[in-house]
């Protein structure tokens, strides 16, 4: 028995190679130099990787979404008229990701190239027939593109189709352009 045990510990250690240099490596000299004492190190950094913020786990906040988006907590944005829905800075880091990957060309800083009338200011959001000023309808705005009075499918915008972007990215996206509408210095006007 206790050789398959032991055999199971080395597979999972195999699969988890990092844990295993973790363990080999550093803590188990120290629980085996201090004895009581040197679990209760281990504890305490088990305790303190759990107690870091969800951003120091997940990855790296982008320096634009930390300094200009103000998303050091998560950040309410509406997702209808009534709702609103809280934005960590990681989800806005993953819509810049999206936003430099698959909009900056036309939209570069919150201009729209193709069209400069429109821009991706909030007033400019407000405006637009439907408006596109919350999470839910700009979502559906990027899902089918129309003209900004509403009248006919936009040409020059691409639909973001579900193989494309799923529901979280495209979330994500519309977040990150509605906090650069709120917060950017710039954002979709002509001093950016």
């Amino acid at each position: 028995m206790q050789q398959a045990d032991r055999k199971g510990t080395q597979e999972w250690f195999q699969r988890n190679h990092w844990l295993e240099i973790l363990w080999l490596e550093i803590l188990r000299p120290v629980v085996t130099r201090w004895r009581v004492a040197g679990w209760v190190v281990v504890g305490c950094w088990i305790g303190a990787i759990a107690l870091l913020p969800q951003g120091a786990i997940a990855g790296p906040v982008d320096p634009y979404v930390a300094r200009f988006l103000d998303a050091s907590e998560p950040v309410e944005l509406p997702l209808d008229a009534d709702t609103t829905r809280p934005f960590s800075a990681i989800d806005l880091t993953a819509g810049k990701r999206l936003f430099e990957e698959n909009c900056k060309n036309c939209h570069v800083g919150g201009s729209t190239l193709p069209n400069p009338t429109v821009p991706l200011s909030l007033a400019a959001l407000k405006g637009a027939t439907p408006p596109r000023d919350t999470i839910n309808r700009l979502v559906a705005f990027l899902r089918a593109p129309t003209t900004y009075d509403g009248s006919e499918e936009a040409l020059e915008c691409r639909r973001v189709s579900e193989d494309w972007m799923n529901q979280t990215q495209v979330e994500n996206l519309s977040a990150f352009i509605l906090r650069s509408a709120q917060k950017a210095p710039g954002w979709g006007t002509a001093d950016f």
